[in-house]
Parts: C-alpha cells; sequence; structure tokens
C-alpha cells in the first residue's frame, strides 16, 4: 500500500511539474514598447533626401491671363470723373502700363493689364486710386495710393459705431466736420490723413497708425466727446508716434 500511495504522489509531482512548464511567462508590453522604440531609434539614419529642382519661369507664364477689374461709379461722380478723366487716365496708362476705360452700359470703369504691364501689383493699385477718387477724395490725394507702398482707404458707417438715427445722427455728423469743416480739417492735418464726408460714410486715407489714430477720434467724436478733449487726446499720440520714429 505504501508503495502504491508512494507512486502516485510521485506521478502526481510529475504531472505538476509538466503543468508548470507549460506555463509561458508573458512579457510586458511596455518592456516590449521600449525595446521597439529603442530599435527604431537605433535603425534610424540620415536619409538623403533630394532638393526639388524647378525651372525658372518666363515672365509672360508668371503673369498668366489678363486680368481685369471692375470699379463702378454711382450717378453722382459721373461729372468729376468726365471732368478729372485725363488725370486719372495718364498715371494708370503711362506709369503703370494698364488698359483703362469707362463702360457707358455698366457704369464701371474696367482696367485691365495688357503685355506691356510690368509689375502684377499694379492692377490693385490703379483699382485702388479709381476708387478713391470715386469715394470723393482729390485725384491728387488719391494718386499717393499709386506711388506709396504703405497707404490704405478704410472706409466705415456712423452707425457702425453708435446706433443714431434723426437728429442725434445729424449732430454726430456736425461733430465730426465743425464749423466750416475746422474739425475735420484739424484731425486731417494733425494724423496726416484725407478724410472724405458722405452722408453717413467715412472714408479715412493714409498709412496704417495714421488711419487708426484719425478712426479713434471720429468715434470719440461720435460718441460725444467735445473737440476740445479729441484735440488734445490726438496730439499727445501723435507726439508720442513722432517720438518713437
Amino acid at each position: 500500500m505504501d508503495s502504491a500511495t508512494n507512486n502516485e504522489m510521485e506521478a502526481g509531482v510529475v504531472e505538476k511539474q509538466d503543468d508548470s512548464d507549460s506555463f509561458i511567462k508573458v512579457k510586458s508590453k511596455k518592456s516590449q514598447k521600449r525595446k521597439l522604440d529603442a530599435a527604431d531609434m537605433d535603425t534610424e539614419g540620415p536619409v538623403a533626401r533630394k532638393r526639388p529642382q524647378f525651372p525658372p519661369i518666363s515672365l509672360d507664364k508668371l503673369k498668366g491671363a489678363d486680368q481685369m477689374r471692375k470699379v463702378a461709379v454711382p450717378a453722382h461722380r459721373y461729372t468729376p470723373l468726365k471732368e478729372n478723366w485725363l488725370k486719372i487716365f495718364t498715371p494708370i496708362v503711362e506709369n503703370l502700363q494698364l488698359q483703362v476705360r469707362f463702360n457707358l452700359k455698366t457704369r464701371n470703369v474696367e482696367i485691365k493689364t495688357c503685355k506691356d504691364t510690368q509689375d502684377i501689383a499694379s492692377l490693385t493699385k490703379a483699382a485702388d486710386f479709381v476708387k478713391a477718387f470715386i469715394l470723393g477724395f482729390q485725384v491728387e490725394d488719391a494718386l499717393a495710393l499709386v506711388r506709396l507702398d504703405e497707404l490704405f482707404l478704410e472706409s466705415f458707417d456712423v452707425t457702425d459705431v453708435k446706433p443714431l438715427k434723426g437728429d442725434h445722427l445729424s449732430r454726430a455728423i456736425g461733430r465730426i466736420a465743425g464749423k466750416g469743416g475746422k474739425t475735420k480739417f484739424t484731425i486731417e492735418n494733425v494724423t496726416k490723413t484725407r478724410i472724405v464726408l458722405a452722408d453717413t460714410k467715412v472714408h479715412i486715407l493714409g498709412s496704417f497708425q495714421n488711419i487708426r489714430m484719425a478712426r479713434t477720434a471720429i468715434c470719440n467724436l461720435i460718441l460725444g466727446s467735445p473737440p476740445s478733449k479729441v484735440y488734445g487726446n490726438i496730439r499727445v499720440v501723435a507726439s508720442r508716434s513722432a517720438e518713437r520714429f
């Protein structure tokens, strides 16, 4: 009996050993990932990349097809446009090498590039020049958009600043203009800009920083600040900007 029990126990021990051998130790995912990352880092080497070579493009291909801009002309600007057409026509054709005409059917000033056009940006300059004149600026002032690169044109409505109606709107426009245009001229001289008041629209021509000063002054006048206080604020800001430069 003892020998039989001993044989059974030994057989059980053997079976247990066999079961233990059948288990496989599973490696943790973190260690596998680290090893893979390390292997990738080791295998990566300097990859030689070829630089793309593009042949030079000719001027004709760079221009592409002829482009055209149209500027609508309202009825009240027909006569000024007719009187100043030669002053508008000459710089666009001679200096910018563009083609320009006034379409009688559509009432638009059409500006088009041609084979003689050297600069692609000339079309935008000419369109801004004509647009500035149509908005009410003098030809000499609008011509600065063609000659200088850092001039911009900004427009906004008085009601965008404050929703006014009736007499309140008229008084706000009167505060911007001043008696005999004195306030508007003062803002123009201090900020070195040009301002046009057309009904409830305000158009400002100048550099970015000067437009910001003029716009701030006009907004303060619309909101009800007295002109004397606005003058003082403008002069302080203008003197600071002059000291910077």
